[in-house]
């Protein structure tokens, strides 16, 4: 489709002829020739001699050719634009942020995979948010690992295949072996000081109680809730463990429920495959389609219209002044009488 990014120069088509009505004419002085017997060539061609300027009359081809290329001129100074085919893009509209506990707890084995083979905790974890996130396109995911101190493993980012990519190369051990759960949820929420999007959500998995952490997960919770960030803990692994990996599900119960989130038990991977199952539901993927129509100019069209005419108008007018010499140059010719 064609458009015209500055339409209104049309109303400029009349200014040749204002300028014509409104100025004086062009008027070229050059030196004539001088003859002492001007008075006998006068008598001799008959005619009067006259003051003023001579008006060559213009021919019908040139004032046709300026008056279509100032039409060019006129339409590639409105800048015309073709506009392609409307191209479309998906704009995540939520950020997805996982807090995945690293500690040494999670190194115990009671887990199967879809194998039948057992597995630690934390393995089994890896395999279902692997699952999870591939099904997560169209959304911004970042990833929080946390033990003694939480380490920001993955800034919000759409390349989902770099998640899964860094999750899978994390051991248990590696932030320490204690539970800094709610500094990890203070690290999350300062992950979303940048956020520009509405829906903000935090999904934490942990298996022991918090053990090192500076701000307690439930003060960490009401900031959260205040900025708008709901937050869904998964406990993972045997919730009769004793001692000091303990699961603390009432403390996890009140994060959730702070911001508006859910709580979830896994004591097995297929459980755990089910909850994210849950929370595919829940948290759907919302995406904004942003519409744009690309514009290319084609202003070159007209002036190079505007060159390709004047010049055939010069090549017209050159070939007939060239026929117009051949003519007058050609020899008479004398018809001879018949004796």
């Amino acid at each position: 489709m064609l458009s015209f990014a500055y339409p209104w120069l049309v109303l400029l088509a009349p200014l040749p002829l204002a300028i014509w009505w409104l100025l004086p004419p062009h008027s070229d002085r050059r030196a004539s020739l001088r003859v002492p017997f001007f008075d006998r060539l006068v008598a001799l061609s008959g005619q009067r001699p006259r003051q003023g300027g001579v008006v060559r009359p213009r021919g019908w081809l040139g004032l046709a050719t300026l008056i279509v290329s100032w039409c060019f001129v006129l339409a590639a100074l409105t800048r015309p634009q073709w506009i392609e085919p409307p191209l479309h893009r998906d704009q995540p509209t939520r950020d997805l942020l996982l807090l995945v506990d690293l500690s040494s707890s999670m190194d115990a084995a009671d887990f199967v995979d879809a194998s039948g083979r057992t597995v630690d905790r934390l393995t089994a974890v890896k395999q279902v948010l692997d699952e999870f996130l591939a099904q997560r396109k169209g959304d911004r995911a970042g990833i929080v690992v946390f033990g003694d101190a939480p380490f920001a493993l993955v800034p919000f980012t759409t390349d989902l295949d770099l998640c899964r990519e860094l999750l899978r190369g994390t051991v248990v051990g590696m932030a320490g072996p204690r539970t800094a759960f709610g500094d990890a949820i203070g690290l999350g929420i300062g992950l979303f000081d940048k956020s520009t999007v509405q829906a903000k959500t935090i999904i934490a998995l942990t298996d022991g109680n918090d053990t090192a952490s500076k701000v307690p997960p439930a003060e960490a919770a009401a900031v959260a809730e205040d900025r708008g960030i709901v937050i869904h803990t998964v406990a993972i692994g045997d919730p009769t463990t004793i001692g000091e990996d303990k699961l603390d599900e009432a403390a996890l119960t009140k994060v959730a429920s702070a911001t508006g989130g859910g709580f979830y038990r896994a004591l097995d991977r297929a459980q755990l495959a089910q909850i994210y199952d849950r929370l595919n539901a829940i948290e759907t993927r919302r995406t904004d389609t942003v519409t744009f129509r690309p514009k290319r100019d084609v202003y070159w069209v007209p002036l190079a219209a505007a060159l390709l005419l004047s010049l055939v108008a010069q090549a017209a007018r050159l070939l007939a002044h060239w026929h117009a010499g051949s003519a007058r140059n050609a020899p008479l010719s004398i018809p001879r009488l018949a004796p």
